[in-house]
């Protein structure tokens, strides 16, 4: 059995992983049939638990939390977790799917358009001949936190899936994880952000040195002004000043 080591950034708590450790590890719940969920944590996800105490247990509750965004990364390493790396949606959807192909695992994808879902699994399919689709569906526009149908709920479980990708973008699919994971038969539920655009090609994505040096957040900035700004120009500024402040008053844990 894999054990997760993780620590606390801001009172949410971060698993030391990488690729291949998060590959075993999901592999590890499907294979024991243990319906868990993980979620994916940028820095936007830290700060957004400091506002929301609901928000923050259900991120510590998951069964995984991986490090999406490089800042986590770093902080992890400088507590001296070496074997950390970013481990992300667009790049665990497809990591997973090589690593598991071969074993006939059953993937579900929830989220996006129709389009995007069939171009997903087109691209998917072209990269892993093996790949087994279970399922997809694109769900309408919905508020944080509001329930599937139930018609939903039930079609997703009659496709047999070992695994349902989520890809609602942080909070959204966080809560809708949790909120489902009691009438869904799927051992494993991971939320993926925007993997779904950016695999399918219907959004760009920054460039790798970028992604490695922690640019990421510009590229995706300087793509969608209007709709990122807050998130990145308020959300980064913040994280630091409350990086700094627990600094300087000392650690917590939750």
């Amino acid at each position: 059995m894999i054990q997760l080591d993780s620590f606390y950034i801001l009172g949410v708590r971060v698993n030391i992983t990488n690729l291949p450790i998060a590959c075993r590890k999901i592999e590890e719940w499907i294979q024991g049939r243990e319906k868990t969920y993980v979620c994916i944590a940028p820095v936007s996800m830290i700060v957004d638990c400091q506002s929301d105490q609901q928000y923050r247990e259900i991120v510590n509750g998951a069964g995984m939390t991986t490090p999406d965004g490089m800042p986590l990364v770093w902080l992890g390493k400088t507590k001296g977790f070496a074997d950390m790396d970013r481990t992300y949606g667009p790049d665990l959807l497809p990591a997973f799917c090589s690593y598991g192909q071969n074993k006939r695992y059953r993937h579900y994808f929830y989220g996006g358009t129709q389009d995007i879902l069939e171009q997903l699994i087109h691209r998917l399919k072209g990269r892993f001949p093996q790949l087994e689709i279970a399922g997809h569906y694109a769900p309408p526009m919905r508020s944080i936190g509001e329930k599937e149908e139930e018609n939903v709920l039930h079609q997703i479980n009659q496709s047999r899936p070992d695994i349902l990708w989520i890809g609602l973008g942080s909070p959204k699919q966080d809560y809708w994880m949790y909120n489902h994971r009691g009438k869904l038969d799927v051992p494993v539920m991971v939320g993926v952000g925007a993997a779904f655009d950016f695999i399918s090609g219907f959004k760009k994505q920054a460039p790798f040195w970028m992604q490695r040096n922690g640019l990421e957040w510009l590229f995706r900035l300087c793509s969608e002004p209007r709709r990122l700004w807050k998130r990145y120009i308020l959300g980064n500024t913040f994280f630091i000043y409350l990086l700094l402040k627990e600094k300087v008053l000392g650690s917590r844990k939750s």
